[in-house]
């Protein structure tokens, strides 16, 4: 063999045993949404395309899965990289508050951004009378899957309302799909969803039936004593048949991920994430309230020093 040769083939074998653990170590990332009706799965799918071209060697996957709660036990299990999570579920699972499914506190998880706000969507069958929370008494009421975000969110607005599941003639803990489909076929009177504005399953369900959006006055949101709830409106039309504004409660959702993924693949994550808002926005209309300037509001956990490096880059944090 010619030397020059040898010496080209040493070198690139140099270049590939340097560069292939690092390629092994991160090559999957695992992006934990919720139901396949709701607005995590959407936004995670566009999410992962991103992710996906901002690191051809990574590969990606989408895991449909019960939502907050769910997701923060898998991060902390090492079984995904990035999850959608809502504020209040982030916060209880650093604390670790059993009650609501985290049985030792998930000291593993770190932030990478505020996103966008989930609003607290109390929708009843226009045929079924109810107009406020106190209507809700004796009637059938889908809450979320249990122990979701969702759910968590139900239990504190109906506990700041007077309300609790025994007030109820029934409850059913089922995900957004599945709830709307009892409500068409009159099976339940009311759905909880904890969503962004918009969620398809609810315009689905505004196209098939009368509805009520059920206002939750500011005055509750205060009684949740939780600085996770902040008073909201769902503006007029958001759904077929609502043709004014209507209060309501809103609750930050957050991107996380766990200490054990990389700095390199975080930042490369988090990155994604900014540069490719557009096609999130494309995805679910949830996130056309994604903004850089509140990347870091109100996050419950501390932030990876992947998303540091990037904010730092941009100017977030100097």
């Amino acid at each position: 063999m010619h030397p020059l040769a040898r010496g080209l083939g040493f070198a690139s074998l140099f270049a590939v045993l340097l560069s292939a653990p690092a390629l092994a170590a991160n090559q999957f990332v695992n992006v934990l949404t919720g139901g396949t009706s709701g607005v995590y799965y959407p936004l995670g799918v566009a999410l992962s395309n991103g992710i996906g071209k901002a690191m051809p060697a990574v590969k990606t996957s989408v895991q449909a899965t019960k939502a907050s709660v769910e997701n923060l036990n898998l991060l902390q299990a090492g079984r995904g990289e990035i999850a959608f999570t809502l504020g209040d579920s982030l916060s209880d699972a650093w604390k670790g508050n059993e009650d609501a499914g985290f049985k030792t506190p998930l000291k593993k998880l770190r932030g990478i951004a505020a996103i966008y706000p989930n609003y607290i969507q109390i929708v009843a069958r226009a045929d079924s009378g109810i107009k406020t929370l106190a209507d809700l008494k004796g009637k059938a009421v889908s809450v979320g899957a249990p122990k979701s975000g969702t759910e968590l969110n139900a239990r504190a607005i109906f506990a700041a309302a007077g309300l609790s599941y025994k007030d109820f003639s029934k409850v059913e803990y089922l995900p957004f799909g599945e709830s709307v489909e009892l409500m068409k076929n009159r099976q339940i009177d009311v759905t909880l969803q904890s969503a962004g504005l918009g969620v398809s399953a609810l315009r689905d369900l505004a196209t098939s039936v009368d509805i009520v959006v059920v206002p939750i006055p500011a005055d509750i949101v205060t009684k949740t004593n939780d600085p996770a709830y902040l008073p909201a409106m769902i503006p007029a039309n958001t759904y077929r048949g609502q043709t004014s504004d209507v209060a309501s409660a809103a609750v930050q959702n957050y991107l996380v991920t766990s200490d054990a993924v990389s700095i390199d693949i975080v930042y490369g994550m988090t990155k994604a994430l900014w540069t490719g808002l557009d096609q999130l926005a494309a995805a679910h209309s949830a996130a056309k309230a994604i903004e850089l300037k509140h990347a870091l509001d109100g996050m419950p956990v501390p932030l990876h020093p992947g998303a540091e490096k990037y904010y730092k880059e941009v100017g977030l944090i100097k």
